[in-house]
């Protein structure tokens, strides 16, 4: 398995000679590079299986540093930044000659963040480039949100991973692009809808792209447990109508029973869906270890970041696409 250490130093070492390194931030880990080494960068994409017509995200610690990438700032990502920076919060903005194509699939844009977690932005301020980091494991698998998740995912082809304790958020960043100066949500995401609208107002939504994805997360089939997954709205129903299969359930807040289910997992007994969030992806992993027939999961309170979670789930349960076979 890959080595888990706590050295930014050595970290930053590796980065600088081209390696590639596990990151923590606040959302999932991820799979960092020097954005201006073109060889460390496709092996993110070989590492993970990743299409190259998927961009990916830069990494930097500040805003100052960020407009060094960028054309500037629309008003409203403006206010976004200053609002939700450094965290969960990716902005697709303009990019400038310097960022490579390579990064951002070919396109004029490019989708850059600030993370919120002590390890990284350490090891941002230590390097003198940015950082390519989508998350940390093979494409379309669940994202991971502790070092060990890493680790088992790439043993020996990954130095080191970067240890910095279980990710507080729990799921992606949420991304927001300004075609026309006005936010459009690619990915939802750690930050809601709703938080988003007070500080700029109303946003449209357009969050599926399986052939030119504007924005990371964006495709059919994403975050998928290999155990067959299905989203229900009545999971007791479902259990009943299923005897014969062996079923690990994922709750929101209610323990449910049956002589079928292996195990269920509740994720907030509160019913605080910011502490589901946060232990949905490590669930995911735990419940995907089992010998079981199906994963059941419960759709979410549709409203907050019980959004993002329902749109993880969802893509979790689709079936391939052609491009990922």
């Amino acid at each position: 398995m890959a080595r888990i250490s706590k050295n930014i130093e050595e970290a930053a070492e590796l980065l600088t000679k081209g390696e590639l390194v596990a990151i923590p931030t606040e959302t999932v880990y991820g799979l960092a590079a020097n954005i201006f080494k073109s060889e460390s960068v496709s092996n993110i994409f070989k590492l993970k299986n990743r299409p190259l017509y998927n961009p990916l995200i830069v990494h930097t610690h500040s805003i100052d540093a960020a407009t060094e990438l960028v054309e500037g700032f629309p008003g409203k990502a403006q206010l976004l930044a200053e609002h939700f920076w450094p965290g969960p919060l990716t902005l697709v903005l303009k990019k400038k000659s310097i960022i490579p194509d390579q990064i951002t699939a070919g396109k004029d844009t490019v989708a850059i963040r600030i993370p919120n977690h002590p390890t990284t932005l350490a090891l941002l301020k230590k390097l003198d480039f940015p950082l390519a980091a989508p998350s940390a494991n093979p494409f379309g698998s669940i994202s991971p949100t502790k070092a060990e998740h890493v680790a088992s995912y790439f043993n020996d082809d990954l130095p080191i991973v970067l240890d910095g304790g279980p990710c507080t958020s729990g799921i992606e960043s949420t991304i927001i692009g300004f075609p026309q100066g006005e936010p459009i949500v690619y990915r939802l995401g750690s930050i809601s809808l709703e938080d988003i609208e007070k500080v700029v107002g109303g946003v449209q939504l357009q969050n599926k792209d399986d052939k030119a994805p504007a924005a990371p997360g964006m495709m059919s089939r994403h975050y998928a447990p290999n155990t067959k997954t299905v989203l229900v709205k009545n999971v007791t129903g479902y259990v009943n109508e299923n005897p014969d299969k062996k079923l690990a359930v994922l709750s929101f807040d209610t323990k449910i029973g049956a002589e079928n289910v292996i195990t269920c997992k509740v994720l907030s007994a509160e019913g605080n869906l910011d502490e589901a969030m946060a232990k949905l992806y490590a669930t995911l992993h735990d419940l995907d270890k089992l010998a079981i027939d199906e994963i059941v999961a419960e759709h979410f309170p549709d409203t907050g970041v019980g959004r993002a979670i329902n749109d993880r789930l969802t893509r979790a349960t689709k079936g391939k696409p052609d491009d990922t076979l």
